[in-house]
């Protein structure tokens, strides 16, 4: 029987309770005759731990995950320490050191669910966001002088290469031509930014030709959020820069419901490393330790691991699963205006994915 070695980093605030969520429905539907098994490895990695060390992370730590087949990441977030310390300490680390370029956000109205768009069937928005997770807005490029006087300068660079923007095209047409309408949204601001992104449009068509099947079109960023908001059916597969499909990925969220069953995938599509998969809800330290987080944005995040395992029977249970539970209100947590509990939502799961 194959065993998949899985690192669980449950990072700070909520992480440390849909993390372990997450281990105990993949058990369940490992032990529910699968044919697979789990070894969890856990790393107490984040804001405690820098607290102790000084680091998010130890210097080493990627070499502690490089012989895992995928990474279970919980949140990176603490009110007590400066966001870019934990974000560059500890998701970015291991993003960037996997390169890990492609992120992968799907988002869809889940039966049940309450959107806000009323207007929008569920099946009118049924999109997936790839996200270039490697370089552009977030290459960490930059830097301070003269800090405090009044001459201070601050700088952070957009940085994009052609081998980065072609293997991110690549990618999302890729995706979009294994999708159903077979239909990509390149989203752009070349109106305003004359260079980098540019080069990204001018990429896009000549990527484009390797695809003849795929419909595309091109959308200003801003633009954009408009069009998701008034005209979600003309969308399906989209594809951004790292700033860019961050913001548009957590408005996608929010349409669909909430952020807190949303989930990503952080994927190095080559395989020479393991790729990571995490809710996008934050640490969320105003809920933390009450068991009031949703831990379907986990749950989904553990269909997409499944499914980069090669699962997708195991998968689609999983994902089965999940619709039954966000179908029924009783299992609502706040987020989605119910009373549940993160206990009660694991269990309904675990529940389900026994008794078949």
């Amino acid at each position: 029987m194959k065993t998949y070695k899985i690192a669980c980093i449950p990072g700070d605030g909520i992480g440390k309770e849909v993390i372990p969520a997450g281990q105990e429905v993949l058990q369940a539907l490992a032990a529910s005759g699968a044919g697979f098994a789990f070894e969890f490895t856990s790393f107490g990695w984040g804001g405690d731990w820098y607290r102790e060390h000084g680091k998010m992370m130890p210097d080493d730590g990627l070499e502690a995950l490089r012989d895992k087949d995928a990474i279970l990441f919980g949140s990176a977030g603490d009110p007590h320490i400066p966001d870019h310390i934990t974000l560059w300490g500890l998701r970015l680390k291991i993003c960037q050191g996997f390169d890990q370029y492609a992120n992968v956000r799907p988002t869809r109205i889940l039966p049940g669910i309450d959107a806000p768009l009323k207007r929008c069937a569920p099946k009118d928005l049924d999109w997936v966001i790839v996200r270039e997770n490697s370089e552009g807005e977030y290459a960490g490029v930059g830097g301070r002088a003269h800090q405090g006087h009044p001459i201070e300068v601050a700088t952070d660079v957009s940085m994009m290469t052609r081998a980065g923007v072609e293997r991110i095209m690549r990618f999302a047409f890729k995706l979009a031509q294994s999708r159903p309408r077979k239909l990509l949204t390149v989203v752009t601001k070349s109106n305003a930014q004359r260079h980098a992104m540019v080069m990204w449009d001018e990429i896009a068509l000549q990527v484009s030709k390797e695809f003849p099947d795929v419909k595309w079109d091109k959308e200003l960023v801003d633009a954009c959020t408009a069009r998701m908001v008034n005209r979600p059916a003309s969308l399906d597969t989209l594809v951004a820069t790292n700033l860019h499909a961050d913001i548009l990925s957590d408005l996608a969220a929010a349409l669909a419901g909430s952020l807190g069953i949303a989930p990503t995938g952080n994927i190095d599509p080559e395989r020479r490393y393991p790729s990571m998969f995490e809710p996008i809800h934050g640490s969320a330290f105003d809920i933390m330790g009450k068991g009031l987080a949703n831990p379907v944005g986990t749950f989904w995040s553990c269909v997409m691991l499944l499914e980069h395992l090669g699962e997708p029977e195991a998968a689609a249970r999983l994902m089965k699963a999940i619709e039954e539970i966000t179908a029924d209100p009783k299992l609502h947590t706040g987020d989605l205006g119910g009373k549940a509990k993160t206990a009660d939502v694991t269990a309904a799961v675990v529940s389900r994915l026994k008794n078949r």
